[in-house]
């Protein structure tokens, strides 16, 4: 029997790999490494994400694949920021004993705080973005069919197209022209 340690897991690098790789699963091939097969799982939904952004890029945000592929990208994205606040919020005793046991404990200091402060604001916002465009594309999509159904002749449009042609537009006058408007009017 081997009296080799296992190598110690630093909590402030699991969280920092969680905030910029936690979407290819590197948080988890540094804590159990390669032989993670949810770590592996990581790259399929990650890398269609990527393949909506360069959609986006070809053929604009109009296209279907991409108001569906964009939002798994953010929300593997989010996942990440959120590995990244629970293993910086994990008591340093729970963290050694969990994946240090053979090693006395280590006090991780500011690290990890600042890795969830930046998992904190970058997580939610990407997070937000995403069910706002996917939700934003979602109910376009869902109005898309009923709009080439009605003719823009129908009388409802034609009601609006009337009123907005009789109602006076109103314009802001310089003060040369209110002095021309007082003196004629006088």
């Amino acid at each position: 029997m081997s009296s080799e340690r296992p190598p110690y897991r630093s909590k402030t690098l699991a969280t920092w790999l969680s905030i910029f790789g936690g979407a290819f699963g590197l948080h988890r091939f540094y804590l159990r490494g390669l032989g993670d097969v949810p770590a592996w799982l990581h790259i399929v939904p990650t890398s269609l994400g990527l393949f909506g952004v360069q959609r986006l890029e070809t053929f604009g945000q109009d296209d279907p694949l991409v108001w569906m592929l964009l939002p798994v990208l953010g929300l593997m994205i989010s996942q990440g920021m959120a590995h990244a606040v629970v293993y910086g919020l994990t008591p340093d005793e729970r963290w050694d004993a969990r994946h240090n046991p053979q090693w006395p404990p280590v006090s991780t200091a500011w690290g990890p705080v600042l890795g969830v402060i930046l998992a904190v604001m970058l997580g939610a916002g990407v997070l937000m973005s995403s069910i706002a465009y996917g939700v934003q594309k979602w109910f376009e999509w869902q109005l898309q069919p009923t709009a080439t159904v009605a003719p823009a002749s129908t009388s409802a449009a034609r009601s609006a197209q009337d009123f907005f042609s009789t109602t006076p537009s109103i314009r802001l006058a310089t003060s040369s022209q209110r002095s021309e408007i007082d003196s004629s009017s006088s």
